[in-house]
């Protein structure tokens, strides 16, 4: 997204979250419109105004399961019915990227004028059983080259560039426990996060049980039921009302560049990947990625941390994990990178993004409360890999 991209003409103007749990006591779609019509509040306006409906509704860890709509996950269409009004755009997101894709859609339909104030949302849900659980008797397509080996889901996917990572780089796993441990430690002091009052110390990741080698326990989020939403309008609308506007300065979407077998992510397809997306993000952004105040990256797998930081040009290739190790992201540490400072996936539970978009809404907005942190004027929130999501930047002032 470049050139045509709607630079700083729509923005965030209110938001709500719901407390993370491993499994909310009533239906994800409950859950969902009361965090809707709490965002909806929170900039000052009526279910009525909300003209807009956009979210992305990606069943994630479904094990087999038939997705019901209400239950186990909740569409812009499903969501823009119980809220009631009368809303003129309303489209769900499926493909790579998920909420940067979300917020693409959103941010274009207010800007050609087909939305007045969209509501954006994220809904996860938790299901019971075997956590990404193979369900298959018979495998047929690609994955039949893969899937009967043992190569199936995500664990398999993100170890093989891990270990990649590891090996050409001469990385230790010990390293990732600054990762893990500096997400919890901020995931603790924010109260709707699953894991509120619970840091993890570095003896406790490590003696961790292996999953999947050389991913440990502690290296992946932890599946919950949640729910956030985001209500965006254009930079006009936004002056007059009650929250101060936080800009959406440019967007762009990784896509991988070679075709692989289904979960076969190559260390250098992620680095290539990347490299040019972050390109096209500054492209539409108008700034330089040493030029972001406050870098959110995602870490819904902790090597994911180690390739965004590089990706971004926060650390030359190869370094992110001596980068980490030396203190480079804890930010109670003066000039250190607070690549993680809203506890990301790691610290708060499975939110898809969720937790990297909010947090620079919350700096940028000047409503991070005892967290707020001072100076912060733009931001970057990273969502998925760097070859296989996005990432969008945000500004308190236009530029």
């Amino acid at each position: 997204m470049t050139g045509g991209f709607a630079r700083n003409q729509v923005a965030i103007v209110g938001y709500a979250h719901s407390d993370i749990r491993r499994t909310a006591d009533r239906p994800l779609g409950a859950l969902t419109a009361d965090v809707a019509r709490a965002a909806i509040e929170d900039a000052g306006l009526r279910v009525e105004q909300v003209d807009g409906y956009v979210g992305s509704s990606m069943f994630p860890s479904a094990g087999g399961r038939v997705a019901e709509d209400g239950v186990n996950i909740v569409s812009p269409a499903w969501l823009a019915q119980r809220l009631g009004g009368n809303p003129g755009y309303v489209a769900g997101f499926d493909g790579i990227g998920q909420l940067t894709g979300s917020v693409a859609m959103a941010v274009n339909a207010v800007a050609a004028g087909a939305a007045e104030y969209v509501l954006v949302h994220r809904a996860l849900h938790n299901p019971t059983g075997s956590y990404h659980g193979n369900p298959m008797q018979q495998v047929h397509g690609p994955q039949q080259w893969t899937a009967p080996q043992g190569f199936f889901g995500p664990l398999a996917m993100i170890s093989l560039p891990y270990t990649e990572y590891l090996q050409r780089y001469g990385a230790r796993q010990e390293s990732m426990a600054a990762v893990v441990t500096e997400a919890r430690k901020n995931g603790a002091r924010i109260p709707w996060s699953f894991w509120h009052g619970r840091p993890l110390t570095v003896d406790e990741y490590l003696v961790a049980p292996t999953l999947f080698d050389p991913v440990c326990r502690y290296d992946c989020d932890i599946p919950v039921d949640g729910a956030a939403a985001f209500v965006l309008t254009s930079a006009e609308r936004a002056k007059d009302l009650a929250r101060p506007p936080v800009y959406i300065s440019g967007i762009a979407n990784g896509y991988p560049a070679r075709r692989r077998l289904p979960l076969h992510w190559p260390l250098d397809d992620i680095v290539d990947g990347g490299t040019d997306m972050v390109r096209r993000l500054q492209d539409a952004a108008g700034i330089g990625m040493h030029e972001i105040d406050l870098p959110q990256v995602y870490d819904g797998f902790s090597p994911f941390v180690w390739f965004w930081l590089e990706a971004l040009g926060l650390c030359p290739p190869g370094e992110a994990h001596r980068f980490v190790e030396a203190g480079g992201i804890d930010s109670d540490r003066p000039g250190a990178v607070p690549a993680l400072s809203g506890g990301g996936a790691l610290g708060n539970g499975r939110m898809h993004g969720i937790p990297q978009m909010l947090e620079c809404y919350l700096q940028l907005s000047g409503r991070a409360g005892e967290r707020q942190r001072e100076g912060v004027s733009t931001a970057v929130a990273c969502h998925s890999s760097p070859h296989y999501g996005g990432a969008v930047v945000y500004s308190v002032e236009p530029f």
